[in-house]
C-alpha cells in the first residue's frame, strides 16, 4: 500500500495540453509526463484545478489517467489522481477506478455546488476515504471553491482516517495550518496557491509544495535548499520568485494560462490553448513570460 509518508516534497499539479483546434494533445501530455519526471520533483496530481479538470469530457479523462499511470510507471515520482465529481457515489466509483488503474494517491475535491450542507460534505469527505487504501489528499480551497471548513472540523478527517492528508490552501494558509496541527498534530499537510507560502508553510509544519507543472525546477531548487538547511538561499530564491507567481496567482485562470503558454516556450508542449473561457494574456504578459523565462530557466 502506498505510504503518506512518501507524499513529500515538491508535487506539481499536471496541466493538460490541448491543441490550437481545442482538441486534446496526447501527445504533449507524454512529453510533458517525461519532461517532468526529470526535473526532480516527488510526485505529480493530475486533475487538480491547473490541470482545467470541468473541460475535460469522461472520455478524456479516463484517456489521460490511463496514460498517466502508464507513462510514469518506473519513474519513482509520486502518481496521484484528483476526484472531483460533486456525487458523492460517483467520488466513490472513481476514487475505487483510480486505486484500481495503480493511482499511488488520491486528491479529493469536496462538493461545492449549490452549497450542500457542511454534514453532507463531511459525509462525502469519509465515504471516499472509506472507498479506498491508498492516501487520500483531502482538497480545502475556500477561494475557488466558496466552501468555508474549520480546522477542527479537517481534525476530525485526520484522527479518524490515517491515510488522509491535507491539501490547505486557503489564503493565506499558515494560521490555518498551524490551528489544524495543533488539534491533529500527527496530520499530513501540504499546501498549493503557487507555492505562494512555500516556506512559511514548510516552516509550520508542512511537508511540502503542490504548485503548477510549468517551472518545476524552480520549486525543487527552494525544497531542496530547505531541506538541505540553506535556508538562506531558499528564502533568496523564494523571494526572487514571489512578484511573478503573485501576480498570476491573481486569477486561477490567469496562472493556467501563463503555465501553459510557459510550457510552450520551453517546447514541452505544442500549444498553449486553454479551453473556454479562459484569460487572454495581453501584449505585456508575454514580454513578462520572456523575462521570467531569462531569469530562472
Amino acid at each position: 500500500m502506498s505510504s503518506v509518508a512518501a507524499i513529500k516534497g515538491v508535487n506539481p499539479i499536471a496541466a493538460v495540453p490541448f491543441r490550437a483546434d481545442g482538441e486534446l494533445d496526447e501527445t504533449s501530455f507524454s512529453n510533458m509526463l517525461g519532461h517532468l519526471a526529470g526535473t526532480g520533483i516527488d510526485g505529480l496530481t493530475l486533475f487538480g484545478i491547473a490541470s482545467e479538470f470541468p473541460k475535460l469530457s469522461d472520455d478524456e479523462r479516463e484517456r489521460l489517467a490511463a496514460r498517466f499511470i502508464s507513462d510514469l510507471a518506473g519513474s519513482g515520482v509520486f502518481r496521484a489522481m484528483s476526484v472531483t465529481d460533486h456525487s458523492t457515489e460517483l467520488a466513490v466509483k472513481r476514487a475505487r477506478r483510480y486505486q484500481q488503474m495503480g493511482a499511488d494517491a488520491l486528491m479529493l475535491l469536496p462538493p461545492f455546488f449549490l452549497k450542500p450542507s457542511p454534514q453532507a460534505v463531511a459525509s462525502h469527505i469519509n465515504q471516499v476515504l472509506e472507498a479506498v487504501t491508498i492516501p487520500v489528499m483531502v482538497q480545502y480551497a475556500p477561494g475557488e471553491t466558496g466552501l468555508p471548513i474549520p480546522p477542527e472540523e479537517l481534525a476530525q478527517v485526520a484522527q479518524r482516517y490515517p491515510h488522509a492528508v491535507f491539501k490547505i490552501e486557503c489564503n493565506p494558509p499558515v494560521e490555518y495550518t498551524r490551528e489544524f496541527l495543533q488539534q491533529a498534530p500527527g496530520a499530513h499537510v501540504l499546501n498549493g496557491y503557487a507555492g505562494l507560502y512555500m516556506l512559511q508553510m514548510l516552516a509550520a509544519g508542512g511537508k511540502g509544495v503542490m504548485p503548477g507543472c510549468s517551472f518545476s525546477e524552480v520549486y525543487v531548487q527552494i525544497y531542496r535548499a530547505w531541506r538541505e538547511g540553506r535556508i538562506a538561499q531558499a528564502e533568496a530564491l523564494h523571494q526572487r520568485l514571489l512578484p511573478w507567481i503573485t501576480r498570476w496567482m491573481s486569477h486561477c485562470e490567469y496562472i493556467i494560462q501563463v503555465e501553459k503558454t510557459i510550457l510552450q516556450r520551453r517546447g514541452v508542449i505544442a500549444s498553449d490553448y486553454c479551453r473556454h473561457p479562459g484569460w487572454a494574456l495581453s501584449p505585456e504578459d508575454h514580454r513578462d513570460i520572456d523575462t521570467f523565462l531569462a531569469m530562472f530557466l
